[in-house]
């Protein structure tokens, strides 16, 4: 399956494509670029794809599988020992009913959130900054070897389809890989509880993802894309691969070429556990359009900074870090944007 064979009219999508990536592990810089392309084309047409071929071991993901159901199976107070809000860098658990969107409903699942564990002493937590520190662990046997061991080697495919985009839009092969040095990439456990009233329910509201771009291993259906045309498509799970979609900071970068994917979670009746590594690059680095996407037709976008932005959104979203705003404790970065001011929501609500 590729792109092509998917698509009705541009956007207006009714099949994810499929792209085997084991040619980005090739020697020859052609056999690179011809994934490269493929990679570029189902960003512009669809902006969600499946990949296969990709560098991780299954058994990394049965292992993070099986110390997940571990950590979710402990009673709430124990889970709640590891509640994010205690953390000072957005870890740990998240109990059902935290997490919302722009007043919504909250989303009915639980999740546990980690990202690039770094020491206490390190100098950008020291300062203060409000994503990057150390992870909070659970006292689960294995837990933290299991998560970042697969935390690893997802975020070195990331790597690899970061340097693929920039092939694909003509730039220099490193434009983006070099702000990724030190990421506020998140990887979050997601648990949704069996629930047999929650048929027609939502798992987690229509949004875009904050970050470049997400790499996603689900073990049920019920994640839907929003395609050009105003559908829901449905993104079943497929074995032997990825889910990736773009996101706010690509769009921002090619000024709207590719367009951030609004998805939602529903039909979630079963119990399903999902892992999405939202991949981004450092947080100070300013993200604005590339030249080649400024025309008069299409002015530039206003830059943001890709942590900004991230911990902005995050503050919007989550009740301790929106209690934190409602009291003056914290004050969101200057010139944050509404939750999903990316997307083909906003794409459509402004047409």
């Amino acid at each position: 399956m590729n792109s092509a064979e998917t698509l009705t009219t541009a956007g207006a999508f009714t099949e994810v494509p499929v792209i085997n990536i084991s040619g980005l592990y090739a020697d020859e810089r052609a056999t690179r670029e011809a994934v490269a392309a493929e990679l570029g084309r189902a960003a512009r047409d669809v902006g969600f794809f499946y990949i296969s071929g990709a560098d991780v071991d299954e058994a990394l993901f049965e292992a993070l599988l099986a110390s997940t159901k571990e950590f979710f199976a402990l009673p709430a107070e124990e889970k709640m020992r590891s509640y994010i809000g205690l953390s000072r860098c957005h870890r740990g658990y998240v109990p059902t009913g935290e997490e919302g969107l722009n007043g919504e409903k909250p989303d009915l699942k639980e999740a546990f959130d980690t990202a690039l564990d770094l020491p206490a002493d390190d100098p950008d937590y020291l300062a203060g900054n409000p994503m990057l520190g150390p992870n909070t662990w659970p006292e689960l046997p294995g837990f933290a070897e299991t998560v970042t061991a697969y935390y690893t080697a997802v975020l070195a495919v990331g790597q690899k389809l970061l340097w693929a985009f920039a092939v694909a839009l003509g730039e220099d092969p490193d434009t983006f890989t070099r702000h990724a040095t030190k990421t506020p990439s998140q990887l979050r456990l997601v648990h949704y509880p069996y629930d047999p009233d929650a048929q027609d329910g939502l798992g987690i509201g229509a949004h875009s993802d904050y970050e470049c771009f997400t790499l996603l291993k689900p073990t049920a259906p019920g994640l839907e894309v929003l395609n050009g045309a105003g559908d829901w498509i449905d993104v079943p799970p497929i074995p032997g691969t990825f889910v990736v979609n773009i996101g706010d900071m690509l769009e921002l970068w090619t000024n709207g070429a590719f367009v951030a994917t609004s998805h939602r979670v529903r039909k979630v009746s079963q119990e399903r556990y999902s892992f999405p590594l939202f991949f981004n690059v450092d947080y100070h680095t300013e993200v604005k359009p590339l030249p080649q996407f400024v025309t008069d037709d299409g002015p530039a976008r206003a830059p943001l900074r890709a942590g900004e932005h991230l911990f902005a959104q995050t503050a919007q979203t989550f009740a301790y870090l929106r209690s934190r705003i409602d009291s003056g404790e914290l004050v969101l970065p200057s010139g944050s944007l509404e939750v999903n001011s990316f997307g083909q929501q906003a794409l459509q609500a402004r047409n």
